[in-house]
């Protein structure tokens, strides 16, 4: 009975044990944070060095696709004038995904704020992200970027880059519109098949259709939301009660003619 009950504890511990592993975790512009999955934020490492941190998302009271209790980590970000970076800790060879966290607090349209994102300075893995072309204003919006190491090489895609000193460096771009920035990062480790992620975002009616990032079907928008492709066309079928009754007096009147010709013969 003692060893039944032994191996039935054993079960329950290994089936909470989760399968990937939180190499490294900051809220990025804010302080630490320990999220509903239990992952642990640090506090911002660039804080007083590199670009400026903000919390103005706090303006925002509701961050969709979120528990309240996390929203900070989407309220607070770090964004620069020029690139800006950070440098993350490895733990030897094995599957990764880099978790960039985002969320658009300021601008109400897109193409304002366009930037890449650069993985250990040669793999571009992220290009022109407009987060509000993606989920709008005041929605999370989290970027994953999968990657392997094995003996001190990157391998991303089928490309790959050398490391040095065990440690990779993620670099937001600025590009021609506004500043790069970034809400949160997190690194993982293991089996990246059940890492968490957002819920699927629900389509708001009254949203552009552009802010949603799971466009709608055309066959389930209604025909206001549609675009059409010209100016209506009248129907070539259609005539009015009043085209109707002059219908009889255009026959008789083209009948009167070829008659009045006929007589004139005579």
């Amino acid at each position: 009975m003692q060893a039944q009950l032994s191996v039935l504890l054993i079960a329950i511990a290994v089936a909470g044990v989760r399968a990937y592993d939180v190499i490294y975790a900051i809220n990025a512009g804010g302080m630490g944070h320990r999220d509903h999955n239990g992952i642990t934020y640090e506090r911002d490492p660039l804080m007083g060095k590199v670009g400026t941190a903000s919390d103005y998302g706090k303006n925002l009271h509701l961050i969709q696709r979120v528990p309240d209790t996390d929203k900070l980590i989407y309220q607070t970000e770090r964004y620069h004038t020029g690139n800006f970076g950070y440098d993350i800790p490895l733990a030897g060879d094995g599957e990764y995904v880099i978790v960039l966290k985002f969320c658009e607090v300021y601008f109400n349209a897109p193409n304002m704020k366009v930037f890449d994102v650069m993985l250990n300075g040669e793999h571009t893995v992220i290009s022109d992200l407009d987060i509000f072309q993606q989920v709008g204003r005041g929605v999370a919006h989290d970027e994953y970027v999968y990657f392997s190491v094995s003996r001190d090489r990157l391998y991303y895609k089928e490309d790959e880059s050398e490391i040095r000193d065990n440690k990779i460096r993620v670099e937001f771009i600025k590009g021609n519109r506004d500043n790069p920035k970034v809400n949160a990062l997190v690194l993982l480790k293991g089996d990246l098949e059940n890492i968490p992620k957002l819920p699927r975002q629900m389509v708001d009616p009254d949203q552009d259709i552009f802010a949603d990032p799971d466009p709608v079907k055309p066959s389930s928008m209604d025909s206001s939301s549609r675009v059409r492709s010209g100016p209506p066309q009248p129907n070539p079928y259609f005539m009015d009660d009043s085209s109707m009754m002059l219908l009889p007096i255009f026959i008789a009147i083209g009948a009167f003619f070829p008659l009045l010709f006929c007589l004139c013969k005579l």
